[in-house]
């Protein structure tokens, strides 16, 4: 699995290596991180484009974010595109929990599905909500899932 800054830089080492060099980091500067995991995906000519990202936020420091995007050709309803972007940010938050718990650093996993049931998405809302709280996370869906609604989203364009 690749992932990369938003600056387009390759992380060479595994990914819980290099979130566990950025927590050293910013606590040895001393900032206190929150970080928030999300995913955004995009259907063009038939492909779906997934971009999941890890976001940094330092308390009143700003942030940055590790990226990692895949594709898939298969053609999926919109409850399962909702459903595998949830779960493709549960696998990473799964990966990381052991490491932010060592570290102490809040963690949230953000699903870019609306509340309102006027939107297609909300037909995932329930299932989502379940699938993410059932695995111990905090959950956060639109308007308050900036990492899947805003950051990943900005890839995936």
């Amino acid at each position: 699995m690749v992932w990369q800054r938003y600056n387009g830089e390759k992380i060479r080492t595994p990914i819980n290596d290099a979130v566990e060099d950025i927590i050293k980091k910013e606590t040895y500067q001393g900032n206190k991180l929150k970080v928030y995991i999300g995913t955004d995906s995009q259907v063009k000519r038939g492909i779906t484009e997934f971009a999941t990202v890890i976001v940094f936020l330092r308390e009143h420091k700003g942030g940055f974010m590790f990226i990692h995007r895949d594709k898939q050709a298969r053609k999926q309803s919109i409850k399962e595109r909702m459903l595998t972007e949830v779960q493709k940010s549960i696998e990473i938050a799964y990966k990381l929990c052991p490491l932010l718990e060592m570290y102490q650093v809040e963690l949230e996993v953000h699903a870019d599905i609306n509340t309102n049931p006027h939107f297609q998405s909300n037909i995932a809302l329930k299932e989502a909500m379940g699938y993410i709280m059932g695995m111990g996370f905090v959950f956060k869906a639109k308007p308050e899932s900036f990492a899947s609604t805003n950051c990943a989203d900005k890839i995936v364009q």
